[in-house]
């Protein structure tokens, strides 16, 4: 029976591509799967060793953790440009927490480690910055302050994450249609 040839070994250079393709394949694989799918299917999924996956990630927590982090990184990404609105902003959290919900509810109650602290901070940036925007441009009511922002994102998401599939797409709607109400002028 003729042998597979092996991968050739890239050493470190091979650290970030196999970094990204981890958390890709975690997206993948947990999302399909639920947040206790094994570990090794997302090495396998990733085309690197379990050795690989436990560098980068020491436990599942840290995972979740990245994956949540691109997230965090995205949504940085769109309230950066000049067209973001609060209604945008929904549509990516929306988006993501169709694919996201087992890392949410992985992280939920690790509220005090301080990496899901950084998240919330940078979280929090994100809100004060869209807020001043859609309060200058007269797209929500002056009593609408960030924070309310951010409740808003984290019900819109958590909510998603714990309804079955089929009524996410209806209950999303329904969500931005009641936070136009409540934030608008």
């Amino acid at each position: 029976m003729p042998s597979t040839p092996a991968k050739p070994n890239r050493g470190p250079s091979a650290g970030p591509e196999n970094r990204r393709a981890l958390v890709a394949a975690a997206r993948q694989v947990f999302t399909a799967d639920g947040f206790g799918a094994p570990l090794s299917a997302v090495a396998k999924r990733a085309g690197v060793g379990q050795g690989s996956l436990y560098r980068h990630f020491p436990d599942r927590f840290s995972l979740a953790l990245a994956v949540l982090e691109e997230n965090v990184g995205e949504l940085e990404e769109h309230a950066a440009r000049p067209d973001a609105t609060l209604d945008t902003l929904l549509d990516v959290v929306i988006d993501q927490a169709l694919v996201t919900s087992p890392f949410v509810e992985a992280i939920l109650g690790a509220g005090d480690d301080p990496r899901v602290t950084a998240l919330g901070t940078r979280l929090d940036r994100l809100a004060h910055e869209l807020h001043g925007r859609e309060l200058a441009a007269g797209r929500i009511a002056p009593n609408v302050e960030p924070d309310d922002i951010l409740m808003a994102v984290s019900m819109v998401g958590a909510t998603l994450t714990r309804i079955p599939a089929s009524h996410r797409a209806d209950t999303a709607a329904r969500a931005k249609a009641m936070f136009r109400r409540s934030f608008g002028r």
